[in-house]
């Protein structure tokens, strides 16, 4: 289990390149949905040795849960943007429905070619994505806030509290290593 002076430990140097560390950011997610019982942080590609890729992933999650239990993965929509690009993207979706998370306001550019991969894949609801256990992919809107990880970081880096954008144990965690000051 990480702490608090894990966070701390690694937080000086990679503050200074504007970065947290992967074992920082998984405090963080540890705190964040600590006693949601419908979430488990799973830490996988962080044990694994090499280059680690969502595929890979997808393919351990696929063993462990069968071939009819469905699997959501879900990505920014920016993140989607380059998804094309990513490591064996269509073997991705074999495995896993894809749900893009759009901020209110987002004006999502996507590319002709990523357009055209989207079409025969779009799903119009997530109920659609119950029908299979991959192969959709689903655009849904997220909170009425316009919230970002940028924005909160500048803010902590103003001096600002970033309450109510965050989990407290998040934020606690944040405030006592002195994350992005």
């Amino acid at each position: 289990s990480i702490t608090l002076d894990d966070v701390r430990l690694h937080g000086e140097a990679l503050l200074l390149a504007g970065r947290l560390s992967a074992d920082q950011r998984l405090v963080m997610l540890q705190a964040a949905v600590a006693g949601e019982a419908a979430f488990r942080v799973d830490d996988r590609e962080l044990r694994r040795a090499g280059a680690s890729y969502t595929y890979d992933t997808l393919v351990e999650l696929r063993a462990e849960l069968g071939a009819e239990e469905g699997i959501c993965l879900l990505l920014g929509a920016d993140a989607f943007t380059g998804f094309l690009s990513w490591y064996r993207p269509n073997d991705i979706l074999e495995l896993a429905h894809l749900v893009v998370m759009r901020r209110p306001g987002d004006a999502m550019m996507v590319a002709a070619d990523l357009r055209v991969w989207v079409e025969p894949r779009l799903c119009l609801s997530a109920a659609e994505l119950d029908q299979a256990p991959a192969g959709l992919v689903l655009f849904q809107d997220v909170t009425q806030l316009a919230i970002s990880a940028t924005s909160i970081r500048c803010l902590v880096a103003e001096g600002l509290s970033p309450r109510f954008l965050l989990p407290d144990a998040v934020i606690a965690l944040i405030e006592g290593a002195g994350l992005y000051r």
